[in-house]
């Protein structure tokens, strides 16, 4: 798709490592700001809804910090990007582990199975107001994960810091992936076509 011709500054909502990566792989320049909120305290029935929520949510931490007039009054738009994942496994929905015992039940449980990942993007046109939103599924089916890797993944630690404990991205994690159907950037944390599809429709809207 293409870029917009109008220039656009973009704020993205996260503390992600793989968010930044992927969105500075589509090109564009950022600043980051993050939301500090309490994830546990959202629930909902469905994942699509439970993602969609969280992102909103982030959307309006970030916002309430800033000082909006000034984004209207501005030539050029500010996007803020926001988005959540969840990992979904044999009907539940899985969020960042809170214990050892729990990263490990999670990779243990995924190992020889598969997954789905559910993931959300918000984009809110600071200028105009407008918000454009929404969810991409992906599904990663796993060989059988040896013991001895899911220990190091445990001990290095990024598995608390991703939905699920999920890492398709991770040298430790790659050998033991058999197929992902989807994005992978989907299972990342922000579906690269989707996102572009927003940042679009966001700006095109007066």
């Amino acid at each position: 798709m293409a870029r917009n011709p109008l220039p656009f500054k973009i704020i993205l909502g996260s503390s992600s490592a793989a968010r930044k990566d992927i969105l500075a792989e589509m090109g564009y320049q950022f600043t980051v700001m993050t939301a500090d909120i309490d994830e546990k305290s959202m629930r909902r029935e469905k994942p699509e809804e439970l993602v969609m929520v969280l992102a909103e949510a982030k959307a309006n931490a970030i916002t309430s910090k800033l000082d909006t007039t000034t984004y209207k009054e501005e030539a050029e738009p500010t996007l803020l990007i926001t988005s959540d994942t969840v990992v979904v496994h044999e009907g539940e929905v899985k969020e960042k582990p809170s214990s050892r015992e729990e990263a490990r039940q999670y990779l243990k449980g995924y190992s020889g199975g598969h997954v789905s990942t559910v993931g959300s993007v918000l984009v809110t046109n600071l200028k105009t107001g407008i918000r454009k939103g929404g969810c991409d599924i992906a599904e990663v089916y796993f060989h059988d994960i040896p013991d001895e890797v899911i220990e190091n993944l445990i001990e290095e630690g990024v598995v608390f810091k991703v939905a699920g404990g999920l890492l398709v991205e991770h040298p430790l994690t790659l050998p033991f992936i058999e197929a992902v159907v989807g994005a992978v950037d989907s299972v990342m944390g922000l579906p690269k076509a989707l996102t572009e599809k927003l940042i679009h429709e966001a700006l095109s809207e007066p």
